[in-house]
């Protein structure tokens, strides 16, 4: 039994503590991205109660925290408004059809994760350079900072002359700023000093409980949670235990014009869900110093994904504001993501007129000083010792981040990355000419041939200018792909054409394996019964007197 729960949680205070602090930070930026998506508050917190707490128990990186986030919401936003005018149009009319068509699409997003998963597509997180990481984590920290800042404004509802209700944000003045900044401040302070004092109690929390304990009894008038809710056009937190949405299967329309209708939007949320989970889970890696599984990452997310449809929830990925708060706070064990869920769900069910109290500035404090402990400050340290391409992909990487989106950041930095590489290796082509005693010239190669070095590595050759016979020698190279190839092929076809004779040598097994494979003329100039000349290992067993065991080789 003892063996079980240690499969849960190595520190079950930790944990536990560190789970409600983090269910705390996650519901204004759950709520706020329910206002951008246009739902309703409850499915956004339906949805990051079903999602984290299958990712918890399923997941891949024990102390992901996973919730309803907001690169995922965003994708979701033109098809509820486009499926709202197709449920309109229908035969008989359908109001709100857009939310029938979020769930099935974050269904299918789910299902797009779990095939992810078991096709081992995962893995391909470790090709994610280090640059893009530092990018990656550098920019989200400046959007949740930017965010945190937004926090110091109110929504005031303005009636257009079309007659809809917009809110306009207007920025705090006077005497309200300053309670908010200086509430702001007591969180920050007392996150950084608690722990100096004594590690006995999650400073965070206690933070959270201090600060809103001084709104209360000083009856400060302070923007809550409650207020931050109704703001937006939501009635307020309190919800019920979510249970499958049978209306779903009633009003969706299962035909081939629905599925052609989400799928664009399925992919895009599940391509960008996993990218935010696999890089959330990479840093906890980092910080833990410990492996994650991806695909059984992937897997849990499809998983939670599936269950939050079904049950009316929107759809979700991993969070890496609220899984920094939480290894921050000690929780490394799958108990502290089991515990943010069901916390959350306590405070829907049970307790939601008391989480309204909450001030928002106690929650910014904990995201400041998170946003302090995230960012890489040692990247400016760094920039001018790494290379100019990986600091270049660094800064990118972070722009991009803050301006349009992690999933496109990622991809980005991926590309420029890549093609760094590829220029920095096409360079490193070389030949170097030799002449046997026979009057052979050998072109010794050097370095990778690939798409990048071909120019390269034509411009090598002298093939009017070349005697009878040319050998080239692969003993330092490697023939990468269909690109050098065909460069070969040409190179053979111009010697003979020249009426000249040309082998190739020392090719290694998969080279020549991939050359027949291209064209049966390269077993007319591979010259096969040939030694490597850097290895020479006696085939005869007389030149082994002794056992081999007692040979140092």
């Amino acid at each position: 039994m003892t063996q079980f729960f240690r499969k849960f949680s190595h520190n079950p205070k930790n944990d536990i503590f560190s789970g409600i602090t983090v269910s705390l930070a996650m519901i204004p930026e759950v709520v706020a991205f329910a206002f951008v998506a246009q739902i309703d508050p409850l499915m956004a917190l339906t949805g990051a109660f079903v999602v984290g707490l299958v990712a918890a128990i399923l997941g891949g990186r024990p102390g992901l925290i996973s919730g309803a986030a907001g690169a995922v919401a965003v994708i979701f936003v033109s098809m509820i408004a486009e499926g709202h005018t197709k449920g309109m149009l229908m035969d008989q009319p359908i109001e709100n059809m857009g939310f029938f068509y979020l769930m099935a699409c974050v269904i299918l997003m789910g299902i797009i994760q779990v095939l992810a998963g078991v096709f081992k597509l995962g893995r391909f997180v470790r090709l994610i350079p280090h640059p893009v990481m530092l990018g990656f984590v550098n920019g989200l920290a400046i959007v949740i900072f930017w965010a945190q800042v937004k926090m110091f404004s109110h929504k005031s509802p303005v009636v257009t002359d079309s007659g809809a209700t917009e809110y306009i944000s207007t920025f705090m003045q006077g005497t309200e700023l300053y309670i908010m900044i200086a509430l702001v401040l007591v969180t920050m302070a007392i996150i950084w000093f608690l722990p100096k004092l004594t590690k006995k109690v999650p400073a965070a929390l206690t933070a959270i409980l201090v600060t809103t304990l001084i709104v209360v009894g000083f009856d400060l008038d302070v923007s809550t949670v409650g207020s931050y809710i109704r703001e937006g056009g939501g009635t307020g937190l309190k919800g019920e235990i979510p249970t499958p949405n049978l209306e779903l299967w009633q009003n969706l329309p299962l035909n081939l014009d629905t599925l052609k209708f989400i799928l664009p939007y399925a992919f895009l949320a599940a391509s960008v869900g996993l990218i935010e989970s696999l890089m959330t889970m990479n840093l906890v890696d980092e910080v833990t110093e410990t492996r994650g599984n991806g695909d059984q990452e992937c897997i849990a997310q499809g998983t939670g994904n599936i269950m939050s449809g079904l049950f009316g929830g929107t759809g979700g990925c991993g969070m890496i504001g609220q899984t920094v708060i939480n290894i921050n706070n000690g929780g490394r064990g799958r108990l502290s993501g089991i515990m943010m869920a069901l916390t959350l769900l306590t405070f829907i069910l049970f307790t939601d007129k008391l989480i309204e109290q909450v001030p928002i500035a106690a929650l910014v404090g904990v995201m400041f000083v998170m946003v302090i402990q995230t960012f890489a400050w040692s990247s400016f340290r760094i920039l001018k010792k790494i290379p100019k391409s990986d600091a270049v992909v660094l800064i990118i990487v972070s722009a991009v981040t803050v301006i349009f989106d992690l999933a496109i950041a990622v991809f980005v930095g991926v590309i420029i990355s890549a093609l760094s590489f590829a220029w920095e290796n096409a360079k490193r082509i070389r030949a170097r000419k030799r002449f046997k005693a026979d009057g052979t010239k050998v072109y010794e190669i050097w370095g990778p041939l690939f798409f990048g070095s071909i120019q390269a590595f034509n411009d090598k050759f002298d093939v009017k200018n070349d005697p009878e016979k040319v050998e080239i020698d692969f003993v330092e190279s490697r023939i990468s792909d269909h690109s050098a190839l065909e460069a070969l092929f040409n190179i053979v076809e111009k010697y003979e054409k020249a009426g000249k004779t040309i082998h190739l040598k020392h090719l290694s097994q998969d080279c020549k394996q991939l050359m027949y494979k291209a064209s049966p003329k390269f077993k007319e100039v591979i010259i096969e019964d040939i030694d490597d000349p850097r290895y020479h290992l006696a085939a005869n067993p007389e030149d082994f007197p002794k056992p081999l065991s007692e040979y140092k080789l």
